[in-house]
């Protein structure tokens, strides 16, 4: 567990849930006229039996789930938390207003005191009337939220990649196992039905043995060109009074707070995102695996090489190219162009699936034409990402990207960095999940964080 920062002085909000409300009001009176949304009438779900979240990190993609998670009919987002109070559509009080409007626009009310708001996740987790968190944070933030989450007794819904650092990864998923709960990687790509499709067709032969995938991870939207071009001089800034600075850099190595390096910025650094190689590359490689059916495994060689910008403040891999193997032969290899996304190569054609949407392009087409038959090869089909979260969270089920699937994909990820880092191939045991005779290497994809925080 985390040896974790003096406790804030901050006081937790004193808020009456809603269900200890409605229990309440039952036991004193029966109201003459009750709204049927409370009685679960129309298809509605009646408060008390709403799955209740607490969304940590709201900027950007922290945003999108607010949304995703406020449109079940089944789940109420009932509290925030961010370091950030404010700044140009990032942090708790854009937050907020998005989910007001979004619970407007199906239907609901989000009141006064309907959405507590936090600056310390810990002070949020210590909520015994929270069933699940969010976590849209920046990379380096995860696993350690994750493993408190765990403890804490809720089930998580994480933002890929899973965690920053392969034993982080490793620690989810024990502290997950230990503490019986769900989580769901935001690997959304795999709730596509289209990208399941593809795996039905791929491991029903329709294009033959598969014999290598292509990966595409293009650099070259407008968000990397702000980077590439982002050359300086840099001159250390104060953290604007909205942002807690210390405390969003967390576990990171302490460093002056330069702005475009924070909001969005911070993908690029290596302390705290890993570059397009686990932006995208998450979602890519994460359907690699699946399609392929290594998803309890991993590759046992890697080699990939990479040519960072000019900025000094930003040391993520901007141009790469790379290769990996598993065990079974299979090769995968990518490069930093392209359209992004993954093709499929069979002796007898080949699949395309972009990302993002999971548009498939085929050769033959007919291939996208085919039926799969009732003897055949199925998989699980998805009612979209966070839905099949909300599924898995009521029945105890596995979800469709859980905590091992995203541990596994991230794990790619940082090996390929590495690689790239260390300008030579790297060997991996995927079961002892160890680089082998490499212990540099080994040493550099550990990660230590700093004090005081650790898992």
């Amino acid at each position: 567990m985390m040896n974790a920062c003096p406790p804030s002085t901050r006081a937790t909000p004193t808020t009456v849930t809603r269900r200890s409300f409605l229990q309440a009001a039952v036991a004193v009176s029966a109201p003459l006229i009750v709204p049927a949304q409370v009685l679960g009438r129309g298809g509605l779900v009646p408060p008390s039996e709403r799955i209740t979240i607490g969304c940590i990190g709201v900027g950007g993609q922290g945003q999108g789930n607010l949304r995703n998670f406020i449109a079940q009919p089944d789940a109420q987002v009932v509290a925030l938390c961010d370091v950030e109070r404010d700044a140009a559509g990032k942090g708790l009080v854009p937050a907020i207003a998005t989910a007001r409007t979004h619970a407007e626009k199906v239907g609901r009310a989000i009141g006064e005191q309907d959405l507590a708001t936090y600056h310390d996740f810990r002070e949020l987790l210590a909520r015994e009337d929270i069933d699940v968190v969010s976590i849209s944070t920046p990379d380096h933030w995860h696993g350690l939220i994750c493993v408190a989450a765990a403890r804490a007794g809720k089930d998580i819904y994480c933002e890929k990649p899973l965690t920053n650092s392969i034993p982080e990864g490793r620690a989810v998923c024990g502290a997950v196992k230990r503490y019986g709960r769900v989580l769901q990687t935001g690997s959304h790509e795999r709730s596509n039905d289209s990208c399941r499709f593809a795996w039905e067709l791929v491991n029903n032969g329709r294009i033959g043995r598969l014999r290598e995938v292509e990966v595409r991870l293009p650099t070259s939207e407008p968000h990397h060109q702000r980077i590439r071009q982002a050359v300086g001089p840099f001159e250390p800034q104060t953290p604007p009074e909205s942002l807690d600075y210390d405390f969003w850099l967390g576990p990171a190595p302490w460093r002056p707070y330069f702005p475009n390096a924070t909001h969005f910025g911070w993908r690029f650094w290596m302390a705290t995102g890993g570059g397009e190689m686990t932006d995208r590359g998450a979602h890519v490689l994460d359907l690699v695996q699946y399609i392929t059916n290594h998803d309890d495994s991993g590759p046992v060689w890697l080699r990939a090489t990479g040519r960072r910008g000019p900025s000094p403040i930003f040391d993520a891999f901007m141009d790469f190219e790379f290769e990996y193997r598993y065990a079974d032969g299979l090769r995968v290899h990518g490069r930093s162009e392209g359209d992004r996304g993954l093709k499929l190569v069979g002796t007898d054609g080949w699949i395309f699936i972009h990302i993002h949407g999971g548009r498939l392009e085929a050769d033959p087409p007919s291939l996208l034409r085919e039926r799969i038959l009732p003897h055949e090869r199925r998989t699980e089909r998805s009612g979209g990402h966070h839905r099949n979260f909300l599924d898995a969270v009521r029945s105890r089920r596995r979800p469709i990207a859980d905590h091992e699937i995203g541990h596994r994909s991230a794990t790619i990820c940082h090996l390929l960095n590495a690689s790239m880092e260390l300008a030579r191939p790297i060997r991996w045991d995927p079961a002892a999940e160890r680089i082998i005779g490499d212990s540099e290497a080994q040493r550099w994809i550990e990660r230590p964080m700093r004090a005081p925080w650790r898992i």
